[in-house]
C-alpha cells in the first residue's frame, strides 16, 4: 500500500515505513504530524486517485529531526561592470516516519 501526499509544495510517494525529507515543519522532534492532503492511494490494486484529494484519507508520520541541507552557493557575476555577489543558502527540511495510511 502507498500513497502520494502533497507537502510544502511537493509532492511524495510514501509507504508505511518510508523516511522521508519535507519542507520544514511546525512541529517538534518525537510529534505526531498528519498529512491530510492525499492525493492519491493505492491498496493492492485497489486505486483511488482524488479530485483533487482523496476524500476521508490521511497519512500519520512521525517527526523524527529537524534539520538543515547542504550549503548551495549563488554567484552572481556581470562581465565587464565589476559586480560580484555571493550568498549561501541552507534549505531546512523536517525528517519524518511514516507511520501509518489511511483511506
Amino acid at each position: 500500500m502507498y500513497a502520494i501526499i502533497k507537502t510544502g509544495g511537493k509532492q511524495y510517494k510514501v509507504a508505511e515505513g518510508d523516511v522521508i525529507l519535507v519542507e520544514k515543519l511546525a512541529a517538534e522532534e518525537g510529534a505526531s504530524v498528519v498529512f491530510d492532503q492525499v492525493l492519491t492511494v493505492v491498496n493492492d490494486g485497489d486505486v483511488k486517485v482524488g479530485k483533487p484529494v482523496v476524500e476521508g484519507a490521511k497519512v500519520t508520520a512521525k517527526v523524527e529531526a529537524q534539520g538543515k541541507g547542504k550549503k548551495i552557493r549563488i554567484f552572481k557575476y556581470k562581465a565587464k561592470s565589476n559586480y560580484r555577489k555571493r550568498q549561501g543558502h541552507r534549505q531546512p527540511y523536517t525528517k519524518v516516519t511514516i507511520e501509518k495510511i489511511e483511506a
